[in-house]
C-alpha cells in the first residue's frame, strides 16, 4: 500500500515485523523455564529410610503416595486429605491390581504409615510397595554440616 506525502512523494508502509524484541523475549522465557523445570520435578522432600535391597522402578508409571515428616499426605506432588485417598486412587489407577508406592519420611510415626496402608487396602489395592533408598555404609556417607 502506498501513501502520498504533503510534498507529493510516494511512501510505502513498513510491512515487516521487527522480530528482534520477540526473539529476546522468547530467549528470556526459555531460560526461565530451563531453570525452574528441575525445581518443579523434585516432588515432596522426604528422607527415605535405607535398606540393602532396593530395586529401581519407572517413576512415570507409578502411583505414589508420600508422607512428609510433619505427617502431611501427598498424591504425586499434590497435597490431599486422608479421607480422599480411596477415591483418588480409584480415579487415577488403571485397576485394583496396580501397585501403589508409599514414600514415607524415616521420622514419621508408624501409626500414620499403617493408617495410610489401611486406607489403600480399603480402596481395594492389595499391592503396596514401600520406597526406600540404597543403604550406604558409614564410611561412604557424606558428612553433613
Amino acid at each position: 500500500m502506498a501513501f502520498t506525502t504533503p510534498q507529493g512523494r510516494t511512501a510505502t508502509s513498513l510491512s515487516e515485523i521487527n522480530v528482534t524484541p520477540l526473539v529476546d523475549v522468547m530467549l528470556v522465557l526459555l531460560i526461565i523455564f530451563m531453570v525452574t523445570a528441575p525445581m518443579m520435578q523434585t516432588g515432596i522432600d522426604v528422607e527415605l529410610p535405607e535398606t540393602r535391597n532396593v530395586r529401581e522402578a519407572n517413576p512415570e508409571e507409578r502411583l505414589i503416595l508420600s508422607i512428609s515428616r510433619q505427617g502431611d499426605l501427598f498424591f504425586g506432588s499434590e497435597a490431599i486429605n486422608f479421607a480422599d485417598v480411596p477415591e483418588r486412587l480409584k480415579k487415577d489407577a488403571k485397576g485394583p491390581k496396580e501397585a501403589i508406592f508409599l514414600r514415607a519420611d524415616k521420622d514419621v510415626k508408624w501409626d500414620v504409615i499403617v493408617s495410610v496402608i489401611d486406607a489403600v487396602r480399603g480402596a481395594g489395592f492389595a499391592e503396596i510397595k514401600l520406597v526406600t533408598r540404597p543403604y550406604q555404609s558409614p564410611a561412604s556417607k557424606p558428612v553433613r554440616r
